[in-house]
This record gives structure tokens, C-alpha cells and sequence, in this order.
């Protein structure tokens, strides 16, 4: 290999970039040339000609040309290195925490070079001074807030609800009134709560809740958000807060038809009921605040003060992007605005939303709506006796022409696409055309855009879900425009991250799970178990060996540290995959594997179904019920999925259930619904 080359794959390595990995089949690949210039440059480093990358690498090994952190994660109770703070032996270091008081003390080089602090045993987020110079001291719990912890304790047999919030439906005549008709909202999820919670369970699980474009209803994908820092506004019940004055609204525009044909179709239009939701909230925000008690206006003004800049900054996007739509017809996001509009902070923009204050505000109201909702969804749950409530579920990425990539450009990467590589499951790769953080503008920026995105997740839940959480260690990024298979892993800073989601996670006091599917690099489990991150087991996957085709595990051996289900957002459902409608799917789209054919996937699918059915009634007598049979109209059972967690194990219950090696479980019913036409364009993840 030349020598300009060497030193490329140098510079990429010590990027993080994985130059040499092994596929899923087990071979070894390595990263082209042109695709470690493409990544090399989107993270931000020379590399034009050899002097670039040499000059990179002096940098890197210097330690970046950073001296000192924005933030530095530690353990409690640990001791905290410092690399790179000056060159004395020792200096007088002094610690202010967060909540008051504070420590003194001195600071001694240890054998690696680096200025040594005793271990602080208060987690939260201090203030370091050091001589001059000062930074964040996130100090962080051994592990993240666990089931138990939200049992306080006591043993318990736990289950909970899964459900598409876009699927849920209300009474028609209800709905119709608040203007809510055609899809689910934040009050159908509050008496699905209520009524799951008298029956005794423990949590509802919802897809993401994230923001999408108000100006394009037609992008509904909730994994692919405008942002994830706020909410989906068409799931705000109207009438939840303006009570008969919502109907009165519907009612004055004449939209009880419409509201009434969107409630009686089977699946969702989504742009006919965003037009007939946003006519309702648009009317009710012209009236306000007139038309609330000064007491709700106050809270409302005390949500605009608390959302400070990140908030404006999503409002004044959607009024530009709503304008430019009408003034256009372009859609297409900020990338294609004209440059004085591509800067949240260029004087365009500050000139833009003075002259449009009003319409600024009415997407802050939007927020205020939703942002309630969801608040008096997970309260309602907790009254009513959840002991977790909601689980939220975080995206992987959102829209590169979103409101959160126009506000954040500095700490995402628009350019490259987290995906996967080619797999047994998907031999093509995927890119999922989102965007990442960058890992690089993440530590330099003291983590803000991820502690920000754990709040947000965190806010109004017991519980969240992050998807693709093997994007904590390394990612599989492709450059805009080129197939899945030129990407590359990127690494991720896996330990200041699962530090902030520990400590994030204790003072929300939320579980945390993360998606663990895909090619899972090596340790990774071991690392999210010892956080107390529960992972996931899919029933498709989850077989005697490990290997496809096996036999499925029986529910004695799947693990305490995942949660266990019968399947995800972007995996065949219970009934297609008893049918078999994903092979016919793969097979139409040229996505079975290498040497596979219908004939063959459709003969192991009749032997696993086989296998199901008998594992099924091994462990729980099926009495009469018959096997179902494999027509496309066949009733199928609604699919029980289980996740077990780390609980404190309890007798077994007589009515049994109840796993007497692992302890109590908690148990989800993922609820689908003929209204639920989204099907997200991912697969299997790597």
C-alpha cells in the first residue's frame, strides 16, 4: 500500500473510523479509499492532499488541540483523570455542586500523565475549577434506574401495553367534537392508559411522538422527525384544554363531515386530517389568550420562557418552512432555502421572525398543546396506579432537511446516513437517509444535543426505548447519495454517553432499554447489562444456539437482562409472519439472501411454525385452540410479547407464568390496528 494511503487509514482509525471490519458472513472487508476521504471530510478533517492528513494526524496526537473539556463524565466514587490539564505535578482543584456545598482538594499526576481527582460520590452535574480554567463534572450512578427500583423494591409480576399511538381510536362522535377524528391522540392514549392500568399493567409502550413538518403532513414516518427534541402536534387533543369550545370550533367551520368520513376510514389520511386538526387549532390560537383563564395563559408563557432558544428556534423553522411551502410550493426543507434562511442565527432569519412574531407563536402554542398532553398522559397512568407509565421510544435520527439538522448543523452530521452493511437478513445494506450525530462535535460541544435529547425523551415518561442503540458504540454511516454498501462503523463515545443516559435515567427515575439488534459488536451486551440498560429479544431471533432456523428458546432461557418480544417496528407482525407475507415481500423487493430462494424460505418457515406451535403448547397448555392456519384470513392471536428484567425474584403465582430462574417479567401486548399504513423503510439493523 502507498504511503499517502497508509497514512489515510491511519487518520481514519485514529478518527474512529473502522477501516478493517468483519461482515456478518465473517468476512473481513476494508473501507475504500474515496469512502474514508468522504467520511473523513464530514467529521470535519483535511484531507485534500497529503500534508492535510499529516497535519491531522500531528493534531490528533496532540490530543486535538483541546486542552480541556466542556464536560467530563466520571463514575461515582471513581477516580477522574483529566489528560491534557497543564504540566505541574499536582495543583488545588475545587468542586461546586450542583444543589450547594462544595469540595477542595489537590489534583496529582498519575502514571498515564493525566491530572488525578479523588472519586465524588454526589451523581449530578458539578462545576470543575482547576487553576484558570473550569468545566462540567457529570458524575454519574453505577447503573441506570431499573424495574426494581420502580417497584421500589418489592417483587411483582408486571405487564404492559405496546401500542402505534397513530392507531388508536376514540368513539366517533368524540373524536369528531375535539377534532381529532382520523388518527390517534394524547387522549385515546390517556384512557388506554387508565383502562390498562385498572387491569393492572405496569406500562404502555408508544412509537415515537417526535415532530414531524406541519407544513408536510404527507412525511408521517414518526422514525424519520423533524426533530426529536419536540412533539407531534397533530396528537393534541384540543379539547383536552378549550373543553366545549373545541366542538364549537368544529362545529363554526362546518367540519363535522369531514371529521366524520376521516373516522370511519380504515386507514389513516394523513393529510386531510392534519388539514382539518390544524384548521381547529389554528381557530382556537386566534381567540388566545382571551379564550383561557390567565392562569392557563400563565403556564402557557411559563413553557415559551422554560423552552428558551432550542424552542423558538423549532418554531421560527416550521413558520419559515409553512411560509416558503405557500410562497413556492417547496417542501423540501432548509437545504434548499435561499442562504440568508439556511442559519437559525443570521439576521434574515431574527428579521423573519419579528415580522411574523404571531405566526412564530402559534407553533410554540402547538407544542404548549402537545407537550400537555403528554404530560397529563403519564400522570393519568401514575394515578392510576403504573408504577412505570409510559415508555417513550427515541429515534435514531431525524430528517437531514428537519428542523433539528437547521438548528444543530454544527453537531450533526447531514451528510452521512446511519444504516447497515449487507447482513443475512438484508443483502442490499441500508441507508436510512437520517442524520447522526457527530461524535467528534458531540464531546467538543460538552454533549448538549444528547443530554438535551435524553430530556426530551425523558420528560414525560417512566421509561424510553432507544432505537438502534448500538449507535451508542458505533455507527454504520454512508455518504449521502451512495449505496449502503460504501459506509463504514464509526466509533461512538459509548462511555460518556452511557454515563449521561445512567445518570439522566436515575433523576427521571426511568428504565432504560435499548434495541441491541443487528451485528452486535463484540462486548456490547456485557456493557449495556453491567449499566442496567435492559436489551431486547426478538421471539424471530431468539433460538437454541443462536442459530436461524434452530428451535426457539424456551421462556426459562431467554434473558433477565432484555426485554422480550414477538417482534419490532420494522419486523414482520405476528400474523404476516405466519403467513409468510415477509418472505413474499423480500423475495418481490430481491432481498433474500444469497443462494435462497421462496421455495426454500417458505419450507423453513413451515417447520418454524411447526416448532412454535409445539413450543407454544409445551410451556402453555393451547386446550382446544387449533393451530391457525396459514391463509391470508386466517385469524392470528394477538401476539403476547414479554420482556424480563432484573426484579427481585418472588414465589411463583399460582396461576402460574411466572419464570422461577429469572423471577417476575413484564409482560407488553403490541397492539396493531387496520390504521396502521406506515411501514418505515428500514429493516434489520447492524
Amino acid at each position: 500500500m502507498s504511503g499517502p494511503d497508509q497514512d489515510l487509514e491511519r487518520l481514519a482509525g485514529a478518527a474512529g473510523i473502522a477501516v478493517h471490519w468483519r461482515d456478518a458472513m465473517g468476512r473481513e472487508q476494508v473501507v475504500a479509499p474515496e469512502v474514508l476521504r468522504t467520511l473523513l471530510t464530514e467529521l470535519g478533517f483535511e484531507v485534500d492532499t497529503p500534508a492535510c492528513i499529516a497535519d491531522c494526524l500531528e493534531r490528533l496526537a496532540r490530543g486535538g488541540g483541546q486542552r480541556w473539556p466542556a464536560l467530563k463524565t466520571a463514575s461515582r466514587g471513581e477516580p477522574v483523570e483529566l489528560p491534557g490539564a497543564g504540566g505541574e505535578a499536582e495543583m488545588p482543584f475545587r468542586l461546586l455542586f450542583e444543589d450547594g456545598g462544595r469540595m477542595s482538594g489537590i489534583a496529582r499526576r498519575g502514571e498515564r500523565g493525566a491530572l488525578v481527582l479523588p472519586g465524588v460520590d454526589r451523581p449530578g452535574y458539578h462545576t470543575l475549577q482547576l487553576g484558570a480554567a473550569s468545566c462540567t463534572l457529570a458524575v454519574a450512578p453505577d447503573r441506570c434506574f431499573a424495574i426494581a427500583d420502580a417497584l421500589h423494591g418489592a417483587p411483582g409480576r408486571l405487564w404492559a401495553l405496546g401500542v402505534q399511538l397513530y392507531g388508536l381510536r376514540r368513539e366517533t362522535a368524540a373524536s369528531v367534537a375535539a377534532g381529532s377524528a382520523g388518527l390517534g391522540d394524547f387522549t385515546a392514549l390517556r384512557v388506554l392508559a387508565e383502562q390498562a392500568a385498572a387491569r393492572g399493567a405496569a406500562a404502555v409502550a408508544v412509537s415515537p411522538v417526535h415532530a414531524m413538518f406541519g407544513a408536510d403532513p404527507g412525511r408521517y414516518s414518526p422514525y424519520s422527525p423533524s426533530s426529536r427534541l419536540f412533539l407531534n402536534v397533530l396528537y393534541a387533543d384540543p379539547s383536552a384544554l378549550f373543553g366545549p369550545q373545541a366542538a364549537a370550533v368544529v362545529s363554526a367551520r362546518g367540519l363535522e363531515g369531514e371529521l366524520s368520513r376521516l373516522s370511519g376510514l380504515d386507514l389513516i389520511d394523513w393529510p386531510a386530517a392534519a388539514q382539518a386538526k390544524m384548521a381547529v387549532l389554528r381557530t382556537l390560537f386566534d381567540g388566545f389568550p382571551r379564550n383561557v383563564q390567565p392562569g392557563v395563559h400563565r403556564d402557557f408563557q411559563a413553557f415559551e420562557r422554560e423552552g428558551g432558544e432550542p424552542l423558538q428556534s423549532h418554531a421560527r423553522f416550521e413558520a419559515i418552512h409553512a411560509w416558503r411551502t405557500a410562497q413556492t410550493g417547496d417542501r423540501s426543507g432548509w437545504r434548499h432555502w435561499p442562504a440568508a434562511f439556511r442559519s437559525p442565527a443570521s439576521p434574515e432569519v431574527a428579521r423573519f421572525a419579528a415580522r411574523h412574531a404571531r405566526e412564530v407563536r402559534f407553533h410554540v402554542f402547538l407544542q404548549w398543546l402537545a407537550s400537555r398532553g403528554l404530560a397529563g398522559v403519564q400522570a393519568a397512568a401514575r394515578r392510576a396506579g403504573m408504577p412505570i407509565g409510559l415508555i417513550s421510544d427515541l429515534a435514531v435520527g431525524t430528517d437531514p432537511s428537519g428542523s433539528h439538522a437547521w438548528a444543530r448543523q454544527e453537531e450533526v452530521l447531514a451528510r452521512l446516513s446511519p444504516g447497515a452493511p449487507p447482513d443475512l437478513f438484508n443483502p442490499r445494506g441500508q441507508a436510512w437517509g437520517l442524520t447522526a450525530f457527530s461524535p467528534h462535535a458531540l464531546a467538543a460541544n460538552g454533549y448538549r444535543a444528547f443530554i438535551e435529547l435524553l430530556r426530551a425523551s425523558l420528560a414525560h415518561a417512566g421509561g424510553v426505548r432507544i432505537d438502534h442503540a448500538l449507535g451508542l458504540s458505533r455507527m454504520w454511516l454512508v455518504p449521502e447519495g451512495a449505496s449502503p454498501q460504501e459506509g463504514a462503523y464509526v466509533r461512538y463515545p459509548f462511555e460518556d454517553m452511557a454515563r449521561l443516559i445512567a445518570l439522566e435515567s436515575w433523576r427521571h427515575r426511568a428504565i432504560v432499554i435499548g434495541e441491541n439488534l443487528g451485528t452486535v459488536p463484540e462486548g456490547f451486551n456485557e456493557q449495556i447489562a453491567r449499566m442496567g440498560m435492559l436489551g431486547m429479544d426478538v421471539l424471530w431471533f431468539t433460538r437454541e444456539s443462536g442459530r436461524p432456523g434452530a428451535p426457539f428458546k424456551a421462556p426459562r432461557d431467554w434473558s433477565p437482562q432484555a426485554l422480550a418480544t414477538t417482534t419490532t417496528h420494522d419486523l414482520p407482525t405476528v400474523a404476516g409472519w405466519w403467513r409468510g407475507n415477509d418472505i413474499r415481500w423480500r423475495a418481490e423487493l430481491g432481498l433474500l439472501a444469497e443462494g435462497r430462494d421462496v421455495g426454500a424460505e417458505e419450507a423453513e418457515r413451515e417447520q418454524d411454525r411447526t416448532r412454535l406451535w409445539e413450543g407454544l403448547g409445551a410451556h402453555h397448555p393451547l386446550g382446544e385452540i387449533s393451530r391457525p392456519r396459514t391463509s391470508t384470513h386466517a385469524r392470528i392471536p394477538s401476539p403476547l410479547t414479554i420482556a424480563a428484567g432484573p426484579v427481585t425474584p418472588a414465589p411463583a403465582p399460582s396461576h402460574g407464568g411466572h419464570d422461577k430462574e429469572n423471577g417476575p417479567v413484564v409482560r407488553i401486548l403490541r397492539i396493531t390496528s387496520p390504521t396502521d399504513r406506515h411501514r418505515p423503510a428500514r429493516g434489520s439493523r447492524s
